[in-house]
């Protein structure tokens, strides 16, 4: 497949220069900032070609370049600023090729300050030249101060970064190099959505009434815009066409609450003329704090706004902020099957997702296993092997908040993974609150165990595990049963534990009933780790003593046979041939 249709397919392009359209034409339509326009070419035909276009940060798009057979991508414009970096670090993964990055952060393993906010689910502000001189200071080994006063910390890491000290976050942040929070102060900033706007208005109000209301009393609190996170009014107004309007055009989820629910909000402000023509003393001071939740508080009380000539209605503004992010819209929850352990078998589509997500969530284990690919600006988040419940709901937590998430099991998330835990978890979600959500598989261990022991499961096979903790004991025997009666090649998880250590026998027991004391047995343990081993056997001689929880057996059918150290099932029974 040629590499473009390659790319599409991948989701890497949303569309290819068609043959008969003048490129210079095509760039005319995406030279913009927001673009990313992708050549397949020589680097030195593409820099010709675009040179008279380039015009700064703010306004080129990023540009990469690969070669044909996309064994090199090269971030040409645009590396940090227009996320050109990073995407070709994931088109290398998914492609299988390498990004050629000549930038100082990649090399030097710096935090790229102009970019990591992105993946956090963050928006910049600031000039392209403080930007550029904060970045130069950064790479001279200056040291470079950061205040924080909303938005996850986990960036930081355990270890911190060099060369960045954190300003207490309750002193003023005028000094900092680096303000990450709601307010505009400093000349480089990170803005996380952490802003409610507590909208009350009369019927039909006009929307630039209601616009310059937001910005006027954004401005007046020194917030910036690019901190909103939604804005929230009394139920009656849900169908506002104003706030309809720019709940639309501005892409910001709009909330409303029963007037019960806000009369029940004490509020610095309440006003009786309202609470006779609402039924709650308050609605924009009310509706901002409840959006906010529990631990959010006024940091704007309410601002009433009249009509200029050409503009009906009034509006009243309050803003509040909340303890976390909300920006759900902007957040990705990656399901990553890490396979066996080896990395040589990940595949290039949870390599690239891997690549793309600034937060880490699994059991240190597989954390263990990855670490290699892990770069500066990517955080761990180590969980314990029981607890799948408390890593899904820290990584939707995370994701809601707009950060980039991968959530890793091993082998493939889809079959005994995370996978099923996180779905259920997210649809219980209101539809709003829910980040893009997406599977990647990986090899998992029963894969390996066949590749390894030859060709095992070449007729009908199913996948069983022997652990009670989340089955009943009882449903797992009639599936043993089942599968003996129905003679399948048969691959048991979770075999034995300390804590279990008695069920591998019982299943031993019932498949001897139905299939020969010499069916195959392949017990493979580590597998794609460096102690990996692998035993073939029989089903009489198998002794349940020799298997633990990282090992996974695997049975043959009645038609299984070993040969030397090979296992193998026909494909077809006694009789059967192929055509």
């Amino acid at each position: 497949m040629p590499l473009l249709e390659r790319l599409l397919l991948r989701g890497h392009i949303d569309r290819i220069k068609p043959a008969d359209q003048d490129i210079s034409t095509a760039l005319d339509g995406h030279w913009t900032a927001e673009s990313v326009v992708l050549f397949v070419g020589a680097v030195g035909a593409v820099t010709r070609l675009i040179a008279a276009r380039i015009q700064g940060k703010e306004k080129d798009p990023a540009v990469l370049v690969l070669d044909p057979k996309g064994k090199f991508i090269i971030p040409l414009l645009g590396g940090h600023s227009a996320g050109a970096e990073q995407r070709a670090r994931e088109i290398a993964m998914d492609l299988g090729g390498q990004a050629v990055i000549t930038g100082a952060c990649a090399h030097e393993g710096r935090l790229p300050l102009d970019a990591f906010g992105e993946s956090w689910g963050w928006k910049r502000r600031g000039s392209v030249a403080h930007w550029r001189d904060l970045m130069v200071r950064q790479s001279q080994g200056s040291s470079i101060s950061v205040h924080q006063s909303s938005g996850s910390t986990a960036w930081r890491g355990p270890e911190g970064h060099p060369l960045l000290h954190n300003i207490d976050p309750k002193g003023g942040p005028d000094a900092a190099d680096l303000v990450i929070g709601a307010r505009r102060q400093g000349d480089c900033q990170w803005h996380p959505a952490t802003l409610w706007i507590g909208i009350g208005c009369e019927r039909n109000t006009s929307v630039s009434l209601v616009e310059k209301a937001i910005a006027e009393a954004l401005a007046a609190a020194g917030l910036a815009e690019e901190a909103v996170a939604g804005m929230a009014s009394a139920s009656r107004k849900s169908d506002e066409p104003a706030l309809q309007h720019l709940s639309q055009t501005r892409a910001l989820p709009f909330r409303t609450f029963a007037e019960h629910a806000l009369a029940s909000i004490d509020v610095p402000n309440p006003s009786e003329v309202v609470r006779k023509e609402m039924g709650t003393a308050s609605v924009a001071e009310a509706a901002a704090l409840l959006a906010a939740g529990e631990q959010g508080h006024l940091i704007q009380p309410k601002r009433i706004n009249r009509p200029e000539t050409g503009e009906q209605g009034a509006v009243t503004v309050a803003i509040a902020e909340a303890a976390l992010p909300y920006a759900p819209e902007r957040g990705e929850l990656h399901l990553v099957g890490s396979g066996p352990g080896d990395l040589s078998l990940l595949s290039g589509d949870a390599k690239a997702a891997l690549s793309r997500c600034c937060a880490w969530v699994g059991y240190s284990l597989y954390l263990d296993l990855l670490e290699p690919l892990r770069r500066p600006d990517q955080v761990r988040f180590d969980g314990q092997l029981t607890r799948e419940w408390d890593r899904c709901a820290e990584a939707l937590r995370l994701a809601q908040q707009g950060a980039k998430v991968a959530l890793i099991s091993s082998g493939d998330s889809g079959i005994y993974g995370m996978a099923g835990l996180a779905l259920e978890l997210l649809l219980q979600q209101p539809e709003q609150d829910r980040p893009s959500f997406a599977v990647h598989p990986g090899i998992s261990a029963f894969q390996l165990a066949a590749a390894r022991a030859g060709a095992p499961l070449m007729h009908d096979f199913c996948c069983v595990s022997l652990s009670d903790r989340l089955t009943p004991w009882a449903v797992i025997e009639k599936r043993l049963e089942a599968a003996a009666a129905g003679d399948f090649v048969l691959a048991l998880y979770n075999p034995r534990s300390k804590g279990r250590d008695w069920q591998l026998g019982h299943a031993k027991e019932i498949l001897l009933k139905n299939r020969p004391p010499t069916t195959p047995v392949t017990l493979a343990r580590q597998l794609g780790r460096a102690e990996e081993s692998r035993e073939l056997t029989s089903l009489e001689r198998l002794e349940p003593e020799s298997v633990d929880m990282l090992t996974l057996v695997l049975i043959g059918n009645s038609s299984s046979r070993a040969d030397g150290d090979w296992m193998v099932t026909p494909r077809g029974y006694p009789g059967a041939s192929l055509q």
